[in-house]
């Protein structure tokens, strides 16, 4: 999720430049709601890559594969860009695609040997934020001035019906505790005691969840208080207008605090495990809190961060 929301700001840079620019989108079905946000997408294209490798010899595979190809193939596009820099994208979309095509160079890119695909492969410099390489990226491909401001999702006027439609509503903070690895997940009891504290300031707390094991953590943590509410499975979209009607975020290192960042909500982000500068959350209102460890960012911490910077 994070590589397909870290593509948005350089869209908006592009569409700003290129007047009546259309663009299609190549993504991973999971993701594929969230280009559809951008006023610049004209359609999405998706590829199924996960799920093909585990059906590689499957005559159903085999199907989608070839309607893949042709949706691809049926039109000849002024620039073909590869965001990703891996080499299951300029294999599986860049090759395919029928236009000119563009990249990062071999030193550059994140799989060196993606950028032979290319017909015009950049240089840009690795140890910055993945937002700013992929703005990068699309403005020497397109031949535009890079902007010299803050990114813009460009998704955030996507949602704002939903957000002012939320005031009707008390207000409520997020909490994300949900993600992949282990490492980066933040203890269960600080957990509790941070929606303890929260609650009985008045504060409602909503918890998403996205899988069985997500769910039975967001039921235990609502035991704390009747003001902890566990939403029901949410698609992406229903998420970001969960998302962008909360007061504020409070979240540990996961996709859905690049979603937060996306839609300009004050979010309180937990790395203890990761680099915050090179894929922390990108955008306003993002504030992180670091430790070398998850169980040494303290709850009053998280407090006294939404405090200062939400206000609560």
């Amino acid at each position: 999720m994070g590589d397909v929301i870290h593509t948005l700001p350089a869209l908006t840079d592009a569409q700003r430049a290129i007047p009546h620019l259309q663009v299609d989108w190549v993504v991973e079905p999971a993701f594929a709601e969230i280009p559809r946000w951008h006023s610049a997408v004209e359609s999405v294209i998706p590829v199924a890559i996960r799920r093909w490798r585990k059906q590689l010899f499957s005559r159903q595979t085999w199907r989608e594969w070839q309607a893949y190809k042709h949706q691809l193939q049926a039109t000849e596009y002024d620039a073909v860009i590869d965001a990703q820099g891996l080499l299951k994208s300029a294999v599986l979309a860049t090759h395919f695609a029928q236009g000119t095509k563009f990249g990062y160079d071999k030193h550059a890119a994140r799989e060196g040997l993606s950028a032979y695909f290319y017909d015009n492969a950049f240089s840009i410099a690795y140890q910055q934020h993945a937002v700013e390489r992929i703005r990068q990226l699309f403005a020497q491909s397109l031949g535009y001035p890079l902007p010299t401001e803050m990114g813009d999702y460009g998704i955030a006027r996507h949602f704002t019906k939903s957000a002012i439609n939320s005031t009707a509503c008390s207000p409520y903070l997020l909490a994300i505790h949900a993600t992949t690895r282990a490492d980066k997940h933040w203890p269960e009891s600080h957990w509790a005691e941070l929606l303890k504290a929260l609650t009985e300031q008045g504060m409602e707390v909503r918890l998403p969840w996205g899988n069985a094991l997500e769910y039975a953590r967001a039921e235990r943590l609502a035991q704390v208080s009747p003001k902890v509410k566990v939403l029901a499975k949410c698609s992406l979209t229903e998420l970001a207008s969960q998302i962008a009607g909360a007061r504020a975020v409070v979240s540990v290192d996961t996709g859905l605090s690049h979603l937060t960042a996306a839609l300009d909500k004050p979010n309180i982000i937990l790395y203890g495990a990761t680099d915050a500068n090179l894929i922390g959350a990108y955008g306003k209102n993002q504030h992180y809190l670091t430790a070398c460890g998850m169980e040494n960012i303290a709850p009053r911490d998280v407090i006294a961060q939404l405090a200062e910077y939400c206000g609560e």
